[in-house]
Order: structure tokens, then C-alpha cells, then sequence
């Protein structure tokens, strides 16, 4: 472990939080959402490594409980912008006498040059997807498989053959796999390196240039958090916990467990936080800790998780160390832009129990914002931080427009006595390093929560929900002074919404009863037109149906020169036509055996789809099937 004096200097990674100050919960059935307290941000580093195992066991001891230490988050279920996943004209050719790239969609991604992992990827001349452990490379002009590598293949046969889901970053030829939680690490260069075992996500570099050839692999202490890709630079963000054991006694009471807790971390040495990673490069093998000099802690840190950016540049070859950088905070948000990295996490109010007997508290929250500046490659550059009232839905409930950040979150019970909950959307703005809110449109929603977010530009839109959809609509041209500007009350709830063209909204999501009670999908076509009366135009309703859509947008495909959309539902795909004033269905696409269709892409005006089964080509104007490259 790297020994040293940790600095602010530009390129650390260093975290922000509101300074000391007055941060009480409020009672219970209080309506009014809580504030975070009023002050500055500033930096925290630490004079030496002393000083920052000091200040960690500091932290941990004063939020330790008897029955351990609590997640400082809660995991919660200019010009016109372009609409994200519809389909991307080729060039011309591609370098070195390859194939030309075909017109092909891409991730349906939050935001434009910010690319997100996905199970398939595409660049018009191949599709790569890996499930079961197994890397496939296909061919959509011969609409054949061109290339397999197991990943999970090794030497050991005592070792466990189960594979987690994985997720790709594609950049050139090269393929950056993600798994969450490998049972090992694979064979690099014909050998396989150590592995001590231990739990984390692992990296795995594959070179598409000829037959699939892992190059390198990389797996550090903690969990997959998300990861970002913008230019050649992958951006991988690790929660991890201090690796504290913590005694326990049936026949003790509250305080001999605290006080036997609190001996555990007064006598953990710095290791305990600081994650501990690997990588190797053919028979190479290197191993590593974050050191002192690359962490950093927010005020207010409980000491009970550290957050580490890795930046990988796809272009090398190699993974190297992947030049980590750490802060003892938390976050549950990774949303990120061409040029910054949001981390957003949820804080509860200082002093406020994080248990009550066994059962988890909720009350009054906030969330935290870190900004980063990722326009250059290699380490991220700390920008700014700052803090508002509630918590977030997911990422896109956070949208950077003209140097600035939009936030929508809820505040309260969303389940307890109306009116327990209400919503808001925040506008921040970057000052001294300080995300300073200069704006906001609170009351939303009243006695309900967020259920779906979409900022375009300067409109913004918010379903909250209860027992029935209000769907508002946003102006937030000044940033000083948002304001709602229409309103539309319907059944059920959109959970993603998608533009579809000029002055029109698609919503993802259920029909409900009227009393809330969810009734299957239901695809809704909005008219957002005029900001002052938003309509629905059209409606397809599946009873008793769900679709994939609702929880992961990556699931979902929209062709604005067809009009066509294409998402999951139950099973297999369902094909919607959507166009100026009317939404219906005009086929299915299932795959052999019955497997769930997970994802699909359009490649050169074909159809492709993904299950663990294989990959099946369709003509996407009536789901008649072209091809089908088993998985096996």
C-alpha cells in the first residue's frame, strides 16, 4: 500500500459533502420534506495515512450499531436532443479493407456519447453478446457466428462452472467484458493466474481483431456499481465495504455488542477499507491496494463504504491497474454525459438510528451529488458536490443541460397517510465547487412517488403515482424560476419515457385500477405538443403482462425513420408501430424453446434479437424469421 500525504491536487479523485451543521429528522407524519443543512462544501484529505485510518475509525465507530455497520445509501426501487437508440447512419467504409459498417441502432443509452453496458453490442459489421459465460461474435451480412470464446473455460475441474450475467463496453476491437461476481478468474495466455477467492466484480479484455483472445482480466475487493464509456476511456465504478467482522452474542444486550463492534474497528488496520485488486496481461500477474494517497472522505462519512473509479483506455490493448482513485462515501446512481461523471447516493439525517430493534427505519433523506469532469482521458477531475431533499428513482432522474444539472426526486412516505409525499425537480448550478441550487419546482405529486423522469433539453417530464398517473410537464428554460406547466391525470403509470418525434412521448409502463391496483402493460402515446395540455393520443394495453422496459431500459428499441418499437413482454418481443396518433401492435418475435428475448437491434434493416438460446434475424416489418445462430 502506496505510504504518503494525500493532497486536493486536479486529476484526484477527491469527494465533497455538507459541512457540519444542524441535520435532525423530522417527526413522523411531518409533511414537509427534509433540507440538508445549509453551508459549504469542501474538500477533506488527510495529512498521512495515519491520519486517514484515524479518521475512518472515527466515522465507523461513531455510526456503528449493535448489529453493525449501515449502507450510507438505500437502493431505491441546448438544441434539440437526440432520441437514444434510434439507428445510426454508417460511414462510408471502414479502415483497413473491413466490411462496411451497416446502418445499425445502438444501446439505448440515457445520454448521447456516453456509452452504457449492455448484453449486446453492435458497430454495424458484428454483434458481440456474451451469456452463460461465453462470448459470441456474429456476423449480420453472412448472419453467421465468426468467432466463440468460453469464458469460463479453465484447467481446474474442482473449480465452479456457473457464470453470472455479464455486460459489454465495445470500443474498435477490442471488448471490455463486466461481470458483477466471477466464481474465478479465466485463463490468460494458456495459464491460470491465482485467485484468492474472494468475491468482486471482474474485467475481462477481449481482442476482437482476429478469433476472440482474452488478453487481460482485472477483479477488484467490492460490487459493480455501473461504468461509462466516452471516447476510448471506460470509466468503472466499484462500491466496496470495510472487510470488518463483527461478533455476535444471542445472550448479550445492545450495549456489550456495541461496545464488542467498536473494538473490532478500533483495532482493523487501513486495509480493512482500502480495496485490494488484480490484473494480469498474458503470464503477467500483478497484484495491489488502493493506497492512502488516492483516498479521499467526505465530512459526514459513516466509514462504511468506499467508492473507487477505475479508467481504462480500450485503445492499449491492456488493462494495466486501472489507475485507481478512491473516497470513503457512497452512491446507488452512476449518470453520466460526453464530459462529467455523476455519483449520486442517498444521506439520512445525521443522528438518526439506521435501525430501530430489527427492522430498518425510513424517514427523511437526501441525496448527495458528486460531479467529475471526464472531457479528457485517463482519471477523472473533480468538479463540484452539492445536496438536495429526497431520493432518486434512477439515472434519469438526473440530466446535465447548458452546464447545468436537473434533479427529480421524492421526499417523505409515499405509503404512509396522504399527504406523507411529495416530489420535486431541483436545478443546480456549479459554483466554487459547490452544486448550488438555483432553482426548484417543489409539490409534485402530493402523497405519491416518482415513478418515471425524462428531461429533453428544457422540458422536463415526471410520472408520480399512487392510485392514478399525473404526468406533468416542465419549463425549465430559467433555471432560477421552473415551473410546471401542464398537467394530464390518468390510470396506471409510465415507468420509462421515450420521445417518438416531434411533440410526442412514449410511456412504458402499467394500467391500474382506480384504485391502483396494477392491471398489465400499457404503452401510452402522448401529445406534448403544447407544454399546457398534454393528451394521450393512443393506448395498447397486454393484461396480466409486464415488460423488461419497466426496470431496464436497455430493453428497449425505437426506429424513428419506421416508427417502429420493439420491447420484451413476458417472453417473447412484441413489435409496435407507432406513428403521428396511434400505437399498435405488428408482430411478435419468439425464440425456439421459449427462452425470454432479452434485447434487440437493427442491423442494415434486419431485425436481431438475443436470448440465451441464440440470436435470431427477423424482417422487422412482420417478425418472419431469416435466420437463427443457436447459442450451443
Amino acid at each position: 500500500m502506496a505510504r504518503g500525504t494525500v493532497t486536493a491536487a486536479a486529476g484526484t479523485l477527491a469527494a465533497l459533502t455538507l459541512l457540519a451543521g444542524s441535520a435532525t429528522g423530522l417527526p413522523r407524519g411531518t409533511t414537509e420534506p427534509w433540507t440538508p443543512p445549509a453551508g459549504a462544501v469542501r474538500l477533506v484529505s488527510f495529512d498521512s495515512c495515519a491520519d486517514a485510518l484515524a479518521r475512518l475509525r472515527a466515522a465507523a465507530t461513531e455510526s456503528v450499531s449493535p448489529w453493525g455497520l449501515a449502507p450510507e445509501a438505500i437502493d431505491l426501487l441546448g438544441g434539440p436532443v437526440p432520441a437514444m437508440g434510434d439507428v445510426r447512419k454508417s460511414r462510408a467504409g471502414a479502415p483497413g479493407g473491413e466490411a462496411a459498417q451497416a446502418d445499425h441502432s445502438t444501446t439505448n443509452n440515457h445520454e448521447p456519447d456516453a456509452d452504457e453496458p449492455d448484453l449486446v453490442k453492435t458497430d454495424g459489421r458484428r454483434i458481440v453478446t456474451v451469456t452463460g459465460g461465453v462470448l459470441r461474435v456474429a456476423a449480420p451480412a453472412t448472419r453467421r457466428i465468426t468467432g466463440r470464446l468460453d469464458l469460463a473455460a479453465g484447467d481446474d475441474p474442482t473449480l465452479p462452472t456457473d457464470w453470472p450475467a455479464a455486460s459489454l463496453l465495445l470500443h474498435g476491437d477490442r471488448a471490455l467484458v463486466l461481470v458483477r461476481s466471477a466464481p474465478r478468474i479465466p485463463v490468460v495466455g494458456g495459464k491460470r493466474p491465482a485467485d484468492n477467492g474472494e468475491p468482486g466484480p471482474r474485467l475481462l479484455l477481449v481482442d476482437l481483431a482476429g478469433p476472440p483472445t482474452l488478453v487481460g482480466t482485472y477483479r477488484i475487493d467490492g460490487s459493480l456499481l455501473d461504468a461509462r464509456l466516452t471516447g476510448a476511456t471506460a470509466r468503472v465504478v466499484v462500491r466496496s465495504h470495510p472487510r470488518l467482522t463483527f461478533p455476535y452474542r444471542q445472550d448479550a444486550t445492545d450495549e456489550e455488542r456495541l461496545a464488542a463492534n467498536r473494538a473490532v474497528i478500533a483495532a482493523a488496520d487501513l486495509d480493512a477499507w482500502l480495496p485490494a485488486y488484480e490484473w494480469t496481461e498474458g503470464d503477467r500477474r500483478e497484484a495491489g491496494r488502493v493506497g492512502c494517497d488516492r483516498l479521499s472522505a467526505t465530512a459526514d462519512s459513516t466509514g462504511s463504504a468506499v467508492l473507487t473509479v477505475l479508467s481504462f483506455d480500450l485503445t492499449t490493448g491492456r488493462l494495466g491497474d486501472g489507475d485507481p482513485v478512491s473516497v470513503a462515501a457512497d452512491a446507488d446512481t452512476v449518470y453520466g454525459t460526453a464530459r462529467s461523471l455523476y455519483l449520486a447516493g442517498s444521506r439520512h439525517p445525521a443522528g438518526r438510528p439506521w435501525r430501530t430493534g430489527w427492522v430498518p427505519t425510513a424517514g427523511p433523506a437526501a441525496t448527495a451529488i458528486y460531479q467529475f469532469d471526464t472531457a479528457a482521458p485517463g482519471r477523472p477531475r473533480y468538479l463540484a458536490a452539492g445536496a438536495v431533499p429526497g431520493t432518486l428513482v434512477n439515472q434519469y432522474a438526473l440530466s446535465e443541460w447548458q452546464g447545468r444539472l436537473r434533479v427529480a426526486t421524492t421526499s417523505g412516505d409515499a405509503f404512509g397517510p396522504p399527504p406523507a409525499s411529495e416530489s420535486a425537480v431541483y436545478v443546480l448550478t456549479r459554483r466554487d465547487g459547490t452544486l448550488a441550487r438555483t432553482g426548484s419546482v417543489t409539490g409534485l405529486g402530493r402523497g405519491e412517488r416518482i415513478h418515471s423522469v425524462r428531461f429533453l433539453g428544457p422540458t422536463g417530464y415526471v410520472v408520480t403515482f399512487r392510485q392514478t398517473d399525473p404526468l406533468y410537464s416542465l419549463d425549465l428554460t430559467d433555471p432560477a424560476a421552473p415551473r410546471v406547466t401542464g398537467e394530464l391525470k390518468i390510470t396506471g403509470y409510465s415507468a420509462y419515457l421515450h420521445p417518438v418525434g416531434e411533440g410526442r412521448l412514449l410511456g412504458v409502463g402499467q394500467e391500474a385500477d382506480e384504485r391502483g391496483r396494477t392491471q398489465g402493460l400499457q404503452v401510452s402515446l402522448f401529445d406534448v405538443a403544447d407544454p399546457a395540455q398534454p393528451a394521450r393520443l393512443a393506448r395498447y394495453h397486454v393484461p396480466k403482462a409486464a415488460s423488461t422496459v419497466e426496470f431496464d431500459p436497455h430493453a428497449f428499441l425505437y426506429d424513428a425513420r419506421t416508427g417502429l418499437v420493439a420491447l420484451p413482454v413476458d417472453n417473447a418481443l412484441r413489435l409496435l408501430r407507432v406513428t403521428g396518433s396511434s400505437v399498435g401492435e405488428v408482430g411478435r418475435v419468439a425464440h425456439q424453446g421459449g427462452a425470454p428475448v432479452t434485447r434487440s437491434l437493427l442491423v442494415g434493416g434486419v431485425l436481431w434479437t438475443v436470448s440465451d438460446t441464440g440470436l435470431r434475424a427477423s424482417d422487422p416489418a412482420g417478425a418472419e424469421q431469416l435466420a437463427w445462430l443457436p447459442a450451443s
